[in-house]
C-alpha cells in the first residue's frame, strides 16, 4: 500500500503515462469532458474535492511546465485566480491566459490526455496543465557503462 501522496489508482495510472508537453485537463464539476477522452472523476460533493488540492496533489508527483486558464477569470473569480496565482508562483509554473471558448477547444487536442474531474464550482477555474521534464542539462552522474 502506498504511504504517501496519490492514492487514487487511474490518476496515479495516467500521470505515470504522461510525458513532456502532454496536457491534462483538470476541470470545475461543469465543464464538459469531451467525447473519447479519459475522465478521472474525483468529485464526490459541490466543492469537493476542490481543485486547488488536486492541484498540489499532482504538482507535488508531476513536473508542470505551465498552467493555462480562461482570460475571463481575471474579471468573475478574482479571488480564486489570487489563490491560483500564489499558488503557481510559489513553485515557478507559469500562468498563461487563453478565451474560454480556446480553452475548450485545447480540451480536445490530441495532447490532452485526459479530464481530472473536481467537485470545484468557481466559475472558469478549469485548467489545462501541461507536463514538464524534471530533469535537464547534461550527465554529471560519473555512470559508465564497461
Amino acid at each position: 500500500m502506498l504511504m504517501s501522496g496519490i492514492l487514487h489508482p487511474g490518476l496515479l495510472k495516467l500521470m505515470g503515462e504522461c510525458g513532456h508537453t502532454d496536457w491534462l485537463m483538470l476541470s470545475d464539476a461543469g465543464m464538459p469532458v469531451p467525447v473519447g477522452k479519459e475522465r478521472i472523476d474525483l468529485a464526490i460533493l459541490n466543492d469537493l474535492p476542490r481543485q486547488l488540492t488536486i492541484l498540489k496533489a499532482i504538482s507535488d508527483q508531476l513536473k508542470l511546465e505551465k498552467v493555462y486558464m480562461a482570460g475571463e477569470i481575471e474579471q468573475v473569480s478574482p479571488i480564486y485566480l489570487s489563490k491560483v496565482r500564489a499558488f503557481l508562483e510559489k513553485r515557478g509554473i507559469p500562468l498563461e491566459f487563453v478565451p474560454h471558448e480556446q480553452l475548450k477547444a485545447m480540451s480536445q487536442a490530441p495532447q490532452t490526455r485526459a479530464c481530472i474531474r473536481t467537485g470545484e464550482r468557481t466559475s472558469y477555474s478549469t485548467m489545462i496543465l501541461q507536463v514538464g521534464v524534471p530533469y535537464g542539462g547534461d550527465d554529471h552522474t560519473g555512470f559508465n557503462v564497461e
